[in-house]
């Protein structure tokens, strides 16, 4: 079959992709929400909230559980926390679902997703019951088979991209446990947020390619290599921006004023003392509690000046490349949307600062993060040299054809 044939898919699988990646956005921006509110550990259990399938709406529900003895029961933030919870597990259903629709005509496809699932979920309960190393071994099991599926498997059907999606998000499901278990540690929680954005990813790509709406360009290989450089530094700046909010150090340079001092310099200076070795030490062991942060002052400034130094490559070249693209014709709505996300995402991060991170503002500043990977991952999906671009139909099997087609 063509390599670069329209893959065969199911009449809605871009439907389905489109509303998952959409309901992927919508758990990031309020997985920050919960973070950003202080609310992550709001449900000490999991994934329960105080033994609840719910949240308890009162103190006197909660006495005698033994979550309430890690935390005391705060309503109005552990409803955000279990609300968090519904909507990846719905976003977890919506993307199996892709899988099994991507993998219907391989051999033993759907085979491998079930059984993967399975394994998984007969895990949930061993793990509420105390036996965490059984647990975690149908957990690593489950994921070896979609791994093990995904590479062995081409991704002309977008199964590939489908299986390792799926394996994103329950990898992203352990993640949001650890994140409770381990009390907010800082390495699970950047993992956590990266996870997010792995799996937006892999969803703009998949959703783009499944509506195939290819922009056919002769600079196309070059601009792509481009593409692929602005997405890591960016990448790498949600990491370090992740890195900040788990530490607690958005406003470790001061904050709460239009003062020159908190911003561009920091705390009155331009280069104050500073610990980078201690900021950037991802493992602290186990057992501590990190809400509100472990960290020293001179540590925390290291993480902030961190992020803010990486702020200014990925703006230069972020900017250089809408630049860059808005020199040809049919990309420069694309290249001004570039540009105009990387001007607000730096307002954004400045107001931050001036306004002591309110609730609004630090959640719009996840959200821009989130709109430029769509642009970015949106152009790699679909810019192709004319040499790529065949007619839609040419290798794509008839809807109607079922069972058993290999790679």
């Amino acid at each position: 079959m063509n390599p670069t044939a329209r893959p065969a898919l199911h009449r809605n699988f871009h439907r389905l992709a489109w509303f998952a990646l959409i309901m992927t956005a919508s758990t990031i921006m309020f997985g920050s929400f919960v973070r950003l509110s202080d609310a992550g550990l709001s449900c000490p259990d999991w994934p329960t909230c105080y033994g609840r399938v719910t949240w308890p709406q009162h103190a006197q529900e909660v006495i005698g559980h033994e979550a309430a003895k890690i935390r005391p029961l705060e309503t109005h933030k552990a409803w955000r926390e279990q609300v968090h919870r519904f909507l990846a597990g719905a976003l977890g259903i919506e993307i199996l679902t892709l899988a099994l629709l991507a993998t219907r005509r391989r051999r033993w496809g759907s085979t491998a997703v079930v059984s993967a699932c399975v394994l998984v979920a007969t895990g949930i309960p061993l793990y509420m019951m105390g036996m965490h190393v059984s647990a975690s071994i149908l957990a690593v099991t489950g994921e070896a088979i979609l791994l093990i599926a995904a590479l062995r498997w081409n991704n002309i059907d977008l199964s590939r991209a489908a299986l390792l999606t799926l394996a994103v998000v329950i990898f992203q499901a352990l993640l949001g446990m650890w994140t409770v278990t381990l009390l907010l540690k800082p390495i699970v929680v950047m993992g956590h947020l990266l996870g997010g954005m792995l799996m937006f990813g892999l969803l703009v790509w998949m959703a783009w390619r499944a509506t195939h709406m290819p922009i056919t360009l002769v600079e196309a290989p070059k601009l792509k290599w481009l593409l692929r450089a602005g997405v890591a530094v960016l990448v790498l700046q949600i990491a370090l921006g992740g890195w900040v909010s788990a530490n607690y150090a958005a406003l470790a340079c001061g904050g709460g004023s239009a003062s020159l001092d908190n911003f561009p310099r920091c705390v009155s200076q331009w280069w104050p003392q500073h610990d980078f070795k201690e900021g950037f030490t991802l493992w602290r062991g186990i057992g501590v509690d990190y809400e509100g942060g472990v960290l020293d002052g001179a540590s925390r400034i290291a993480i902030q000046m961190a992020h803010r130094m990486f702020a200014v490559v990925v703006a230069i070249y972020l900017l250089w490349l809408a630049v860059r693209l808005y020199r040809l014709p049919s990309m420069r709505g694309w290249a001004s949307a570039l540009g105009a996300l990387v001007v607000l995402q730096i307002t954004l991060g400045i107001l931050n600062v001036k306004l002591a991170v309110p609730l609004e503002v630090a959640v719009a500043h996840s959200g821009g993060a989130v709109a430029l990977l769509f642009v970015l991952v949106t152009l790699l999906a679909r810019l192709r040299a004319p040499s790529d671009v065949v007619d839609e139909g040419a290798g794509t099997e008839p809807p109607r054809v079922a069972a058993g087609a290999t790679a």
